[in-house]
């Protein structure tokens, strides 16, 4: 998941300057996190509520005063997308008005992933039934939604078929299916960019209409081997590239909670069904957020593994450069029990780096809450209505088990975008840049000439969408030698974080400025993913937890972030939120 949709502005301005304003820090010559405890008044709060001030450069405990060349770039940054999208208000389709998904009509679409498989094997209900269930949500809600792109629904039938009559001849006992085939007949959804033998592998690209896996990618097939049964791929956005889920071959997927909003990306066709209850557990990958945005925005559960724990074969795009380093394959799903006995099916051979058997004590786990990215100009300010639920997580936190969460502020997270963009950027080992996305955009053929695509597109004649043809722009701008202070200000926040997480700790921050945006709209606010993909780039494992929905009925939620290979932190954390707020809504209750 990529962010195309960025201003050419000047290095003064993006570049190695960091803004020209690495000279101001939050706290003076301390080169340490801000740290004021978790506020309990309300004018505490409010302060907290408050930390950006005119343009977003004005913080709590220190003020970064813009050059006038700056302000005026910022200016005309604002001025130029602030018109834009008046146009874009103008021109675009009206609807007729919000629409809501049908309620659900099976008790077994209200059971978790985990419940089911104990419920097939010890018979009190067949695959069959569960699998049929699940397709007949699916047709029900995707002419709503467009989240399943292909399905495999005779096959998942004759596998849950097969499923059945392996329980009903099984001589060993209930525990030894448990034990060898954990999640046997339980349905699954798969992102379209894992291969799945037999489906197609596209990633919404025309040129790739035909391309259909041979093979299943590892942690699909480690799933499969687990008795999982597929019923589908799902949309994503163009290469994978953008927070929308939005192609030219596949077409554009519906939030559940409001058809009119984006479910995220680039896993947002599994969000979206996964939301909608047209599926229980589902696989994603991320890079820059494209597992925990749609979770968000469709109110499930997902993690992102650390790096380099679960396979990233077999995807598509592949990745080249440092890419490596930064994506994770995770699990998603809509009930927090799910996610621990997911995570250990997809691990497969490297299940030793994890502790994923070990209990977690809530109570001696260490808490930290970090309410915002500290104002970055192009960036939301993150609502008032997720600032309040952060800050109910961490009272709630405290009440239940008896600890104190503490409120820090890292300086270096208001360069998260660059920090992201840069590192993204980066040489393999061998000095190999990053595959140029243009090169993507063209295959199997030539390599797509992006201003002759932009061309195209305002002619309606591209194949591509705007927000992979401004991505493609954007790498024309790229300069070859990183920017020293943006990988100066990386390092200190790596050292910094690693050094507050440790192996006890756990930090909550937010998933996104704002609650799902209306479709189209991140076009106009391309920055506001620095929220999860500053993330990545520190190589952390996070847990998206859904916390209800807010005022316009809408999900609402938090990351829950840990120190490198303590993802079982994160994943016990969940489960008590999961308890504590209520975790997945249906989208079709009355």
């Amino acid at each position: 998941m990529v962010f195309p949709l960025v201003p050419t502005c000047p290095d003064s301005f993006f570049g190695a300057s960091g803004f020209t304003l690495q000279a101001h820090h939050l706290v003076s010559g301390s080169g340490l996190p801000v740290s004021h405890g978790h506020m309990k008044s309300s004018g505490e709060a409010a302060a907290v509520r408050s930390p950006t001030l005119r343009a977003g450069f004005a913080l709590r405990g220190g003020t970064m005063a813009l050059t006038r060349l700056e302000t005026l770039q910022l200016w005309l940054f604002k001025a130029v997308m602030g018109a834009l999208f008046l146009l874009f208000r103008l021109f675009s389709p009206r609807t007729g008005g919000r629409k809501k998904l049908p309620p659900l009509r099976s008790h077994l679409l209200e059971v978790s992933a985990t419940q089911l498989a104990q419920k097939i094997r010890r018979r009190e209900v067949s695959s069959v039934e569960v699998v049929q269930a699940y397709i007949d949500r699916i047709q029900e809600v995707n002419p709503f939604l467009n989240a399943v792109v292909k399905d495999r629904f005779a096959a998942a039938l004759q596998e849950a078929a097969q499923v059945d009559k392996l329980i009903e001849e099984e001589t060993g006992g209930e525990e030894v299916l448990e034990d060898r085939l954990p999640l046997l007949g339980v349905p699954l959804s798969v992102k379209e960019s894992f291969a799945l033998q037999g489906m197609p592998n596209t990633t919404g690209v025309i040129s790739r209409q035909r391309v259909v896996a041979t093979v299943d990618a590892p942690p699909v097939a480690l799933l499969k081997r687990a008795g999982a049964i597929p019923l589908g791929v799902t949309n994503t956005s163009e290469l994978c590239m953008w927070c929308e889920s939005h192609n030219h071959l596949k077409g554009i997927t519906n939030n559940p909670y409001d058809l009119e909003r984006i479910p995220g990306g680039s896993s947002g066709g599994e969000g979206s069904i996964l939301g909608a209850a047209g599926a229980v557990i589902g696989i994603g990958s991320d890079i820059g957020g494209s597992i925990r945005m749609p979770c968000f925005f469709n109110g499930i559960f997902g993690h992102k593994t650390t790096p380099g724990v679960v396979s990233p074969e077999n995807q598509y795009p592949p990745f080249s450069g440092r890419h490596r380093e930064y994506v994770s394959t995770g699990p998603m799903c809509r009930y927090a029990e799910d996610l621990l006995p997911m995570l250990k099916i997809m691990v497969g051979p490297n299940a030793h780096m994890l502790s994923l058997n070990a209990k977690v004590d809530l109570k001696k786990l260490r808490f930290f809450t970090i309410p915002h990215d500290g104002g970055f100009a192009l960036t939301y300010p993150v609502s008032k209505e997720l600032l309040d639920i952060q800050r109910k997580v961490a009272e709630r936190l405290e009440a239940d088990l008896g600890v104190k969460v503490e409120e820090v502020h890292f300086p270096e997270l208001r360069y998260s975008f660059k920090i992201w963009d840069t590192y993204m950027s980066l040489p393999d080992k061998e000095g190999k840049p990053p595959v140029p996305f243009a090169h993507l955009m063209g295959e199997p053929g030539r390599p797509v000439w992006p201003l002759w695509e932009l061309l195209k597109w305002m002619m309606g004649k591209s194949e591509h969408t705007m927000a992979a043809i401004g991505l493609a722009l954007l790498e024309m701008t790229h300069v070859s030698k990183s920017p020293p202070f943006i990988i100066q200000q990386k390092e200190n926040l790596q050292r910094k974080v690693d050094e507050l997480l440790g192996t006890d700790g756990v930090f909550l921050y937010p998933s996104h400025p704002r609650v799902a945006p209306k479709h189209h709209h991140p076009l106009f606010r391309p920055f506001d993913f620095a929220y999860t993909g500053i993330i990545n780039i520190l190589g952390l494992p996070v847990t998206q937890c859904p916390l209800g929905l807010g005022e316009e009925g809408l999900p609402l939620g938090v990351q829950v972030v840990g120190g490198k290979l303590q993802d079982h932190l994160t994943l016990a954390v969940a489960l008590h939120l999961e308890k504590a707020f209520g975790g997945w809504r249906d989208p079709g209750a009355k």
